[in-house]
């Protein structure tokens, strides 16, 4: 008898930990006023930084967002729900991996980006971001050579970086 009252004390404590409702499908972490967003062209506020990157980042985090949220990209600047804006603030190539001679095995291309997200809905708030992101090549390679497979890498890190600012605010 006793242990038949520990069994029904043991399902009455665990029915109150029961979630009231689940489901698979992910809402993510962003407000559910969100619909729309706009990206202002990105300036290119770095030494050094080829001129064609900002447009090519601009782009690409338009497609990612796109692709990877629930938001829309609005044309209209300024009219969305989640407003960017930024810029590419630094670029510099430095060696790592000194080896014997004062000579680098390996040098390390890296670049930030400021963004701004103003939020529009649920209530007004502004967001800083900077996402600092780099990528390594040999010192025998030449720049010029292997700087757009480096821009790649970093940009598909930056995109990431925005998806995670925007779903978590952290």
């Amino acid at each position: 008898m006793m242990r038949y009252a520990c069994y029904i004390l043991v399902a009455f404590a665990l029915s109150a930990c029961w979630p009231e409702s689940f489901s698979f499908r992910d809402s993510g972490g962003m407000a559910p006023e969100w619909e729309s967003f706009t990206i202002q062209n990105l300036e290119n506020t770095a030494p050094n930084c080829p001129l064609s990157f900002a447009p090519l980042l601009t782009e690409q985090l338009k497609d990612g967002v796109q692709n990877n949220t629930r938001l829309v990209l609005n044309t209209k600047q300024g009219s969305g729900e989640v407003n960017i804006e930024g810029a590419i603030t630094a670029y510099q190539v430095q060696p790592v991996a000194i080896q014997g001679a004062d000579n680098a095995s390996s040098n390390r291309l890296t670049m930030t980006l400021a963004l701004k997200i103003k939020i529009k809905a649920p209530k007004e708030e502004e967001w800083q971001m900077v996402s600092t992101r780099f990528a390594d090549f040999s010192s025998s390679s030449n720049l010029a050579d292997v700087e757009q497979k480096l821009f790649a890498e970093i940009s598909a890190q930056m995109v990431q970086d925005l998806i995670n600012k925007l779903y978590s605010n952290w």
